[in-house]
């Protein structure tokens, strides 16, 4: 009998044959592949999905003791940092932080707006002390200075906010003043648009970092420190350090200078060092000729006589005060930006009242380590004959002209 099966079809039997042994092949070169610890799946090992995940096992590891050995090495390392930089001299201290300063500027929408609030730069941050005000006053302020910063974004802020109806002092540094600079510009969007992540992040920090470490302090952070270093720089390129620590803060702001800058004579140098840089260097473009400069300056002085005029029609008692410097930056300062182009006339053209050292004695002969801020012990005894002349010459002379008024409006 023929067979059924012709010549023509013997390949395709051959083929499956072939496909056959080369699959069996092929599962067992995979279990010899697979081993424990490692499991490998490719593409004919799941049929019908397009895109496979490799998967791979966890190897079996002491997990729990290396755990232990991580922890404690960031402990190790964590204490070292901590024990390097208290040798340096540094000390835990609040950070003034963006948060820290929108908490205290947020007391005034809450129920704290007819409070004496202080604006300003460094100096009447180092230099007004709040324990010593309240001693004095029977109330402690609120501190909105900020460090190399103008006031005067502070006064128009306050001059907008209906909640402020209390008393307002106006720190004034010539050369940030005058000039508009704002080191920390970004703080008053900051404050407008803070969310509730990030006061919590703030309020994290305040309590559980900053009071007891002092290494979490921004010039101790690895990455200033690294950068910092005297690395080689292009040819041409002009070499500025960076302003170097010099507070020690409170939870609420009250704030003196470094203890280090005052008896480091090494440290006090650089700390002078670094403002000389301002001294010695190029103006910025925009104040490089006198009629830029008077440009500025008369702007600067427009935008504070707008925000004055504003609190005082509110009933805000507004007073500028001209903190001690001295040294080469008081040269500089009288050299740029003399009193009778900018403090005179800022006086004169917002009708405010206002207090420079130089017509008070008693505002004289105290200690500024590095021409600036006041030593620590001085910004006590400062405050206490700065208050003493603000109650006695402003504030109660114009609370007494404020009841003369109101008898004279009854009269009639």
């Amino acid at each position: 009998m023929p067979s059924s099966i012709s010549s023509s079809d013997q390949p395709c039997a051959d083929v499956s044959a072939a496909d056959s042994a080369a699959a069996a092949t092929d599962v067992a070169a995979a279990e010899r592949f697979e081993r424990p610890g490692f499991v490998r799946q490719t593409a004919s090992d799941r049929p019908g999905v397009a895109q496979p995940v490799p998967e791979r096992d966890i190897p079996a590891r002491p997990w729990r003791q290396i755990s232990l050995v991580a922890l404690l090495l960031f402990a190790l390392l964590l204490t070292g940092w901590e024990l390097y930089w208290r040798g340096y001299g540094a000390q835990p201290s609040y950070r003034n932080s963006n948060g820290q300063w929108a908490q205290q500027r947020r007391r005034i929408d809450t129920g704290e707006g007819g409070k004496t609030v202080l604006i300003g730069s460094s100096r009447v941050l180092f230099d007004v002390q709040l324990p010593v005000w309240e001693k004095l006053a029977g109330e402690r302020p609120i501190q909105l200075a900020l460090e190399g910063t103008s006031s005067v974004p502070m006064l128009e802020d306050l001059a907008a906010d209906p909640n402020f109806t209390g008393r307002l002092l106006v720190g004034v540094a010539p050369d940030l003043f005058f000039s508009g600079f704002a080191y920390r510009g970004d703080v008053l969007p900051y404050y407008h648009k803070q969310s509730l992540t990030q006061r919590s992040g703030n309020w994290l920090s305040m309590h559980l970092l900053e009071p007891y470490f002092a290494f979490d302090d921004p010039d101790f952070a690895l990455a200033t420190v690294v950068k910092r270093q005297a690395w080689p720089s292009r040819a041409g390129m002009q070499q500025r350090t960076d302003v170097r620590k010099l507070r020690v803060s409170d939870a609420d702001r009250n704030t003196h200078i470094w203890s280090k800058v005052e008896t480091d004579p090494e440290y006090r140098a650089l700390a002078r060092s670094i403002w000389a840089q301002r001294f010695d260097g190029p103006p910025p473009p925009n104040m490089d000729t006198p009629t830029k400069l008077r440009a500025v300056i008369d702007t600067q002085i427009q935008r504070a006589a707008v925000a004055v005029a504003k609190l005082r029609a509110r009933g805000v008692q507004v007073l500028f005060v001209r903190p001690p410097s001295a040294g080469r930056y008081l040269a500089f300062e009288n050299q740029v930006f003399p009193r009778a182009q900018t403090w005179d006339v800022l006086l004169q053209r917002t009708g405010a009242s206002g207090i420079h050292f130089q017509d008070y004695p008693e505002l004289q002969g105290y200690d500024l380590p590095e021409w600036s801020h006041l030593a620590a012990a001085d910004a006590q005894r400062f405050t206490a004959a700065l208050y003493g002349i603000v109650e006695r010459e402003y504030w109660r002379r114009a609370v007494k002209g404020v009841s003369a008024a109101q008898k004279l409006t009854a009269s009639r």
